[in-house]
């Protein structure tokens, strides 16, 4: 009888070993989601230092936080590699986008994740976006209507497929559609690439600032340019969170007073204020 009781035992404990491990052990390594990766030029990956392949990759991952490396392969020897976390989550697909420039100030991409909303969206077929961008403050507009400034929630989004754009001054415009699902949230983060071309030109060593009565008198116009929306913000500083004093629109013309890197300062009626250059140009 004492036997029996201890072969009862010890099956019973091998069958509450098989038990955990089939659902603590086994179901926790097939919790996986899905990982897709492109890069211009395509590069090397390594997740958490171990080398999975290279761009383009598609392939099912399992969930987590991860160190993403990309190193650029063959003769792209003067492209900088890029370095960032990634999360994954289960069912769901996380997106890499790379444009790998010289150094980081002139790469840029985008990583994109989808999770579950924590609050109910008041309409069943709603969801929403947050966006957030390096260098943070760019302007954001969802399907070509300013939404405000990064990191921003776009609350109530129409589940479907929408369009988001960052821009800043400075920097280069990111544009790229967006699958939205009801009661889920799409997790977009960009990365800007500096426009050197809009930088302010430098001065020869040594050169002499010279005026004229001429120089002097000439105007300085500025043209504003198409826009997203249809119109440009004036604003009562030279920065994005500003407050809007205005709306100028495309094709009107406006006397230079002041500039900062980034921004010109017009008057439109009896009101001075700050309008982006990217959409504006100096004549």
């Amino acid at each position: 009888m004492k036997i029996k009781l201890i072969l009862l035992t010890v099956l019973v404990l091998l069958f509450v070993g098989f038990i955990g491990y089939r659902f603590f052990v086994v179901n926790n390594q097939n919790i996986q989601g899905k990982l897709k990766i492109i890069s211009s030029p395509q590069t090397s990956i390594f997740i958490d230092n171990v080398a999975i392949g290279r761009t383009p990759y598609e392939d099912k991952f399992k969930t987590g936080e991860f160190t993403l490396k990309l190193i650029p392969e063959g003769n792209a020897t003067e492209t900088a590699s890029w370095q960032g976390k990634i999360k994954i989550f289960k069912n769901a697909m996380t997106f890499v986008n790379r444009e790998l420039g010289s150094s980081d100030i002139s790469s840029a991409g985008e990583i994109f994740s989808i999770t579950k909303m924590d609050q109910p969206p008041k309409s069943g077929d709603r969801g929403e976006v947050y966006i957030e961008t390096d260098p943070n403050g760019a302007i954001v507009t969802l399907d070509n209507e300013e939404k405000g400034v990064a990191p921003l929630i776009i609350s109530e989004v129409l589940k479907g497929e929408h369009e988001i754009s960052v821009i800043m001054p400075g920097f280069f415009k990111r544009t790229q559609k967006v699958n939205v699902e009801a009661r889920y949230r799409v997790n977009a983060a960009f990365k800007l690439a500096i426009d050197q071309s809009q930088a302010p030109p430098t001065k020869p060593t040594g050169e002499k600032e010279a005026s004229s009565s001429a120089d002097l008198s000439k105007k300085t116009m500025i043209l504003i340019k198409d826009t997203p929306t249809g119109w440009l913000r004036v604003r009562d500083d030279a920065t994005l969170n500003a407050s809007e004093s205005g709306r100028v629109n495309p094709g009107e013309k406006y006397e230079l007073l002041d500039e900062q890197e980034g921004w010109y300062k017009i008057k439109i009626a009896s009101q001075e204020g700050w309008i982006s250059s990217v959409y504006s140009e100096k004549q």
